[in-house]
């Protein structure tokens, strides 16, 4: 059995665990997935919890450039602490899906500066930035409905989903969907768009899964949501 990390363990001696967990066999599943950490995810928050949380090992852990160690910072770290424009950097950095989605889901939206990061992100030239946009607005969407204009999002998503990059249809998708579960108002809308732009609409999905098929998706939680 492992040793609990002591508070002061050194960036080398977590960069060695993380080297000596990795595992050439996850590396490739997770390259055919976009991402290229060769660490299990179970094995990552088993050592996040032993170390705790440890903000400026994870800011040195960030400035590695690792996927394993970003993965990593995104569990000790304190999202409060950090700037606008740190969260913004590490942002434009991060082009992995693994590491982009810890970092939107459990750093940024965290954080003091979620919502002007989501404004500001969601009209970003840059598809991978304005893929957590959206990301975050899809959060918004349940929780904060209030700060956002649903009906001009879904302006945004009918004129512009269709020929977005995969990163950025994805999430605009999703906001697609979680719009139509969430507010009834909207649903025949947001119906609509998806049925006209087939987006996801072959995607392959497992069975006993939910298609991120926008109207699928839709029908089967408000079917799930109705029968409970």
């Amino acid at each position: 059995m492992a040793s609990a990390a002591p508070a002061g363990m050194t960036l080398a001696q977590v960069r060695a665990e993380l080297e000596a967990m990795a595992d050439p066999k996850t590396l490739a599943v997770n390259e055919r997935h976009g991402d290229r950490h060769a660490v299990k995810l179970g094995d990552l928050r088993a050592l996040a919890k032993r170390l705790k949380t440890q903000h400026e090992l994870a800011l040195e852990l960030w400035e590695t450039d690792d996927a394993a160690a970003r993965l990593l910072t995104t569990l000790i770290c304190r999202p409060k602490a950090f700037t606008r424009d740190e969260l913004d950097r590490m942002i434009r950095q991060t082009r992995t899906r693994k590491v982009h989605d810890w970092l939107v889901n459990y750093v940024v939206a965290k954080s003091k500066h979620t919502e002007e990061l989501r404004t500001a992100w969601l009209a970003d030239a840059d598809p991978i930035v304005a893929s957590a946009g959206w990301a975050l607005t899809s959060k918004a969407v349940g929780k904060t409905p209030e700060v956002l204009d649903l009906a001009g999002l879904l302006d945004t998503i009918e004129s512009q989903m269709k020929d977005a990059p995969d990163r950025l249809q994805w999430e605009m998708n999703t906001c697609l969907a979680q719009i139509g579960i969430t507010h009834p108002e909207h649903r025949d809308r947001a119906l609509e768009i998806g049925e006209k732009l087939e987006v996801l609409k072959d995607y392959p999905t497992p069975p006993n899964c939910t298609s991120p098929f926008a109207p699928t998706w839709i029908a089967e939680m408000v079917s799930w949501q109705t029968a409970s």
